[in-house]
């Protein structure tokens, strides 16, 4: 095994300028009033990892062009399709008017664990929220179904980066998971 050199690993990246058209995963994401710039420059750059589909930000949750989100996200901005909207229900409608299930990353009486979703279940949004409050509950009463990270230990939740990054990418799993026949 030997570590692959960065020119090795460009010659197999994605061009900017075929973002345009690439064919994405049927994967949205919400920002529901987020205050970090860097918990967003992050979410930027899971997202563009993943190759979602689009990512709302929403309330207060600040948006690009800022250099604290930009100093995390390293370009991610620019590959990652997103909105902003003032009001959440605004993202929330047009993304139901789509057909897009809205499933909320938050802690509720009928949440299941994330790695329950299955295929069936996207197109689907992720909506993840305040680093304090969470998702708001204008958002829970709208969405289709709510899961959690289980947490194991003393403290009820992660960061909202970190938490968005694992569902992510376990819905990328869940997505691309090969079919038994």
């Amino acid at each position: 095994m030997q570590k692959l050199t960065h020119d090795e690993i460009s010659k197999n990246r994605r061009k900017l300028e075929d973002f345009p058209v690439i064919q994405r995963n049927p994967i949205y994401a919400m920002a529901d009033n987020i205050r970090s710039l860097y918990n967003v420059g992050s979410i930027f750059r899971s997202s563009d990892g993943a190759l979602i589909s689009k990512l709302f930000l929403t309330g207060f949750t600040p948006h690009p062009p800022r250099k604290e989100i930009d100093k995390t996200a390293l370009g991610a901005t620019l590959t990652v399709p997103w909105e902003y909207h003032k009001d959440p229900m605004a993202a929330v409608e047009q993304l139901k008017q789509n057909k897009i299930k809205i499933c909320a990353l938050e802690l509720t009486d009928k949440s299941i664990p994330y790695y329950d979703l299955t295929p069936e279940d996207f197109p689907l949004c992720l909506v993840f929220g305040n680093e304090l409050t969470g998702v708001s509950k204008e958002v829970i009463a709208a969405a289709d179904m709510a899961i959690e990270v289980p947490m194991y230990g003393n403290k009820q939740s992660l960061n909202v980066a970190v938490a968005y990054g694992i569902v992510l990418y376990d819905c990328l799993r869940i997505l691309h998971r090969p079919t038994q026949g």
